[in-house]
């Protein structure tokens, strides 16, 4: 029989990484695994939407908004809606991936508020897709993700019983 003993702890940077602040109830994780999934497979589309029109997304939003590189900020917002988002999804890399939809959502959020003002309707959706991000950025990504699986093979040894 072989029990798991605690090795040394990691540094900061994979514990920032891959440490998860989780909850033991079932149903909790079971939600949050929801969410999370949620969250990243619904912005996928919103990436893909700007790779169809590049051109289209630089001239009207990164443009009107006043950022340089349009273009290139185009394909940096694409890439990071496509790749965090499925990064998100699957819990690997949690942190990060929510920090970088995060900017971007703010940046969104920054675009409806300086075209409409505070209106609700066009500035809700970024808003809470932040909200979200935000939330996987300070709690990580739950119990049911890859971070947590690599977490617990950083953390734990295996030896075997006597």
């Amino acid at each position: 029989m072989t029990t798991l003993t605690p090795r040394q702890p990691p540094n900061i940077l994979v514990r920032i990484l891959f440490q998860s602040m989780t909850d033991e109830s079932l149903w909790l994780q079971i939600f949050w695994l929801l969410i999370r999934v949620s969250a990243g497979g619904l912005m996928i589309h919103n990436g893909l939407d700007k790779l169809a029109n590049v051109q289209g997304f630089a001239d009207n939003v990164v443009t009107y908004i006043g950022l340089p590189y349009p273009v290139f900020l185009t394909y940096c917002a694409a890439y990071t809606e496509i790749v965090g988002a499925i990064l998100l999804a699957f819990g690997l890399l949690t942190r990060p991936s929510a920090a970088a939809l995060l900017g971007t959502m703010l940046v969104a959020m920054f675009f409806h508020i300086k075209g409409n003002g505070l209106k609700v309707t066009p500035l809700e959706t970024a808003a809470l897709y932040a909200s979200f991000y935000l939330f996987f950025l300070v709690n990580g990504p739950g119990k049911f993700a890859i971070d947590t699986w690599l977490w617990q093979k950083l953390t734990l040894t295996t030896s075997p019983n006597s």
